[in-house]
């Protein structure tokens, strides 16, 4: 989670007024004054204001600086968690400084780094959350607001960038100054051809730990910053920051993000409470397709016990330098599990799929879920159909599953399950795929 750019005098001042208004919370004000007890340059340039976003890799805390000129500006701190692998963080940096900046797309001013602990310095903008404007937008808003964000999605895709994780909390719009920007680039994987030299890094090493800090630029930009006066700080904070340097991580650093929180004051999805991801849909006996799924999970116990136990393996004596081989499933063999209560043995004695599988439930695309190998920037893409299907029909969350199954099975719900089938069979799943959610599709009224 971000929050953006440009910042004008007059946003300044509003957001300085608007912020005045309300005191932090304490929980906040602690979150701050950890800050900056782990990266003390900060406290001397930025007077942070308030936390504006929280997620499960980063926070992002509004901030004031003073600049060569004379004149003050807000930006917005992006707090990486410190456990985030130095490659990552410099490739999102890489993104930015690349990329951002320009055709609706976040830039990046500085970066601050002591030890584990970096902070991305990035202008801040005013915008509404999707929440509020998601009914409220008329036809030509619609049309504007994704010509934009289609406009952004153009850009970082010349660069060879997919984002991966395209959601209206990632695209920032300010509706009264018709300013947007795509945001967070955290998540972002290369395609094969790729202009972004360290998202091919992040592909060839990723989760394979190693890497240096070193990576991390210590600033960016040409502009300079320039120490507060004393007086501007705020001195109830930095007054804190002589606790011991040991205190632990806040509790508040692992809270749910705000955009999760925030559900509950949102129209209902599609898919709603009644439905087969209702909130009410983990008690038994609610609802009758989780009453019938919990059935199919103890009863495929059973036959899984029974293969185990009828097909153990006999030791065979091979010679010393010829390693026995493992059993393979023909691709080509046809399951037969499709529209039964069980995933059948062909399904699971199929090599298990390793792909990449990054993004917010909602607005994976049917290759994510699937776990399809290649996957390009036609992902992105998908996302965004989802949020003008939000905007169009007035419902956020549209898509809102329990797990990646239920998600495909809503997705062929409203689409059709033809296409999918045949894009499994492309990628040279079979049916295997579509035999673990068959029970789920069978109650899913299908456009086929």
């Amino acid at each position: 989670m971000e929050a953006a750019p440009t910042g004008q005098r007059s946003s300044h001042q509003s957001v300085e007024k608007g912020r005045s208004r309300h005191k932090i919370p304490r929980d906040v004000e602690t979150d701050i004054a950890y800050l900056y007890e782990v990266l003390p340059q900060l406290s001397q340039i930025f007077r942070i204001i308030d936390k504006i976003g929280e997620g499960t890799f980063s926070t992002v805390y509004l901030a004031e600086a003073q600049m060569t000129d004379g004149s003050r500006r807000m930006f917005a701190l992006k707090h990486l968690i410190p456990t985030s692998h130095p490659v990552r963080i410099a490739a999102e940096l890489q993104c930015l400084t690349v990329a951002g900046g320009t055709e609706n797309v976040m830039g990046v001013t500085y970066c601050f780094r002591k030890e584990h602990h970096v902070v991305i310095v990035m202008p801040y903008m005013e915008h509404q959350t999707f929440v509020d404007i998601v009914g409220s937008l008329s036809f030509e808003d619609v049309k504007h607001y994704i010509f934009h964000l289609l406009k952004a999605l153009r850009h970082i895709h010349k660069f060879g960038i997919i984002h991966r994780d395209i959601k209206p909390t990632n695209f920032l719009f300010n509706q009264q100054r018709r300013e947007y920007s795509l945001v967070d680039f955290g998540l972002a994987q290369g395609t094969p051809d790729t202009q972004i030299e360290l998202l091919k890094v992040v592909k060839a090493k990723a989760h394979k730990g190693g890497g240096s800090s070193k990576m991390v630029e210590e600033s960016l930009g040409k502009q300079k910053l320039v120490p507060l006066p004393p007086n501007t700080r705020n001195p109830a904070i930095l007054s804190s920051t002589k606790a011991p340097a040991k205190r632990p991580c806040p509790p508040s650093r692992i809270k749910h993000s705000k955009e999760l929180l925030g559900l509950d004051k949102a129209p209902r999805s599609v898919f709603g409470e009644k439905n087969i991801n209702g909130t009410n849909s983990h008690k038994p006996g609610t609802d009758k397709v989780e009453g019938l799924l919990l059935k199919t999970k103890r009863e495929e116990v059973i036959p899984r016990k029974i293969v185990s136990s009828k097909h153990r393996s006999v030791p065979v004596r091979t010679p010393l330098n010829q390693k026995p081989k493992a059993p393979a499933v023909s691709p080509m063999l046809t399951c037969n599990c499709f529209m039964t209560d069980r995933v059948c043995n062909i399904c699971l004695s199929r090599k298990q799929q390793v792909a990449p599988r990054a993004g917010t439930p909602g607005f994976r695309a049917p290759e994510v879920l699937t776990k399809c190998p290649n996957q390009g920037t036609a992902i992105d893409m998908w996302s965004a159909g989802v949020i003008l299907l939000s905007l169009l029909s007035g419902r956020y969350p549209f898509f809102k599953a329990s797990d990646d199954l239920i998600a495909l099975t809503q997705i062929m719900t409203i689409r059709g399950s033809r296409e999918t089938k045949e894009a499994a069979k492309t990628f040279g799943m079979g049916t295997g795929v579509y035999g673990s959610c068959c029970m789920l599709i069978f109650f899913a009224p299908s456009a086929d």
